[in-house]
């Protein structure tokens, strides 16, 4: 829990990029004891993971809940732990906090794992049924792109509970480093979603040339100034979304996709075809993306300039995975102390992509 997270960080940055990459990972992080691995042969792929703290709530703090989702996948489930490690590091309010796991096959040793890392953690899990895009994706430029669990933030307004209005959706390669709590009071105006967007990026490029040499298509955007938008971290009103039918309206899209190309990446296309334009602008210091390379070959990326609230290695390239193989990226080094893994001989760190 810090309230001057941007010094804290600073001083983290600091001391991360003088550091030898043989540094503990999880150096400065108070750990207690770690998870026993679950003996059955389906828990191959969840590894040892240190006990994380207990969070206390600061004496500022009200009643307000602040809801949080993320999917939940044994691929990534390092990511995972790492994410919400700093989410509640860094927030003033941690006990207001309530986490939603979305899964779309079920892994009683991913989810024992969670709870056994968060004894303490507000946490509920719901199913994510993969038929809902079933013949709807497409084949994109890379394979992590194109697993269903990638789709279900379309439909998190179908998920969620009716009492739920607001959510934040976060993916898993990320980590926060800065109270949560000033994402969730950003005033949506009115709008469905929330995020930071890059308007110098060149915009045409998320879209084929059929696509913009089709008329009817193009079209599409008139009347509007659509800037992109990255959708692994978005401040989401799901009674709105729920209300404009927006997840139809993402689903259209995929439709068209299916029948002619009009785009190459996974679930963000469609997202900028209903939405770009139409969203309230963020803080770019909440989504320092890209840190990952790019969709092909993942190679290292610098920071951006500026503020920053949030690290997300969108990309190809995993922090994980570069930092066990040895060959990590200077940026890595800002991922690993919140990094609750706890290396076996009997474990394997998969080569995965995303």
């Amino acid at each position: 829990m810090a309230t001057t997270s941007t010094f804290i960080f600073i001083g983290l940055l600091s001391l991360l990029l003088s550091a030898s990459s043989a540094a503990p990972p999880s150096s400065g992080i108070r750990l207690g004891g770690f998870i026993r691995r679950p003996s059955s042969s389906s828990s191959s792929r969840v590894s040892f993971f240190h006990e994380a703290p207990a969070f206390r709530n600061g004496d500022s703090c009200n009643t307000q809940t602040i809801h949080i989702t993320m999917t939940l996948d044994a691929n990534y489930l390092r990511g995972t732990m790492a994410a919400v490690l700093s989410i509640l590091q860094h927030s003033t309010c941690p006990q207001n906090i309530e986490f939603h796991f979305l899964y779309s096959n079920f892994e009683p040793d991913v989810y024992s794992s969670i709870n056994s890392t968060f004894p303490y953690l507000n946490l509920k899990v719901y199913t994510f049924d993969s038929n809902r895009v079933r013949g709807k994706i497409s084949k994109s430029i890379r394979q992590a792109l194109d697993q269903p669990l990638n789709y279900a933030r379309i439909y998190l307004a179908d998920i969620m509970p009716a009492n739920v209005k607001r959510v934040i959706y976060l993916d898993s390669d990320l980590v926060v480093v800065d109270d949560i709590g000033k994402l969730w009071d950003v005033d949506l105006e009115g709008r469905v979603l929330a995020a930071p967007e890059y308007c110098h990026a060149n915009f045409t490029n998320f879209f084929t040339d059929l696509f913009w040499s089709d008329r009817n298509l193009a079209k599409t955007f008139d009347g509007r100034d659509p800037c992109y938008f990255n959708t692994g971290v978005m401040v989401m009103n799901v009674e709105k979304w729920r209300q404009g039918g927006y997840s139809q309206r993402v689903e259209d899209w995929m439709v068209v996709q299916k029948q002619k190309r009009i785009y190459h990446l996974g679930s963000l296309p469609p997202f900028l075809l209903v939405l770009a334009g139409n969203i309230k602008g963020v803080d770019h210091r909440w989504n320092q993306h890209g840190l990952g390379g790019d969709n092909i070959e993942g190679k290292c990326r610098n920071l951006h300039p500026g503020p920053i609230s949030l690290l997300h290695w969108s990309g190809k390239g995993k922090p994980w995975l570069r930092l066990d193989s040895g060959k990590p990226c200077t940026v890595d080094h800002l991922w690993a102390p919140y990094d609750l893994y706890r290396p076996s001989s009997s474990t394997h760190s998969p080569e995965l992509e995303e």
